[in-house]
């Protein structure tokens, strides 16, 4: 299983987040610190970690993204349930709009992976320098 790890100081609320309005599940080891956010079906899960005093949120440069078929219903279900994102962005071919955790770290909700698996445009192979 592949993972992110966040630091944060608002456990119960990411929790709480993650959940209504990405699906994820919590679980924690008995005396574990860390509360692991597992996804419906496949995908990376998010290890929740309590942050030190000294690690100031939202700081990291690191934005969470989330594949969703429609970036712009998935947005306005977001909004009902409390979670606004900006306004939808053009990737060049696909569509995408951001927001916030609680903890102020960046999400994306993003069309590219379905883009990706409908156009070979997208799978040409890195050239540096070209």
């Amino acid at each position: 299983m592949t993972s992110i790890t966040i630091y944060t100081r608002y456990i119960p609320e990411m929790v709480e987040f993650y959940d209504r309005h990405f699906g994820y599940t919590a679980f924690q080891r008995p005396g574990d610190r860390i509360i692991e956010l597992r996804p419906p079906g496949s995908g990376t899960a998010i290890r929740l970690h309590p942050a030190a005093k000294s690690q100031k949120m939202g700081q990291a440069l690191v934005k969470l993204n989330f594949d969703v078929d429609d970036v712009a219903a998935f947005a306005r279900a977001a909004k009902k349930r409390g979670l606004e994102f900006g306004p939808l962005h053009d990737g060049m071919g696909y569509v995408f709009a951001n927001a916030k955790d609680p903890s102020g770290n960046s999400i994306s909700i993003s069309g590219r992976a379905p883009a990706v698996a409908q156009s070979a445009e997208f799978n040409v192979p890195y050239a540096p320098g070209l």
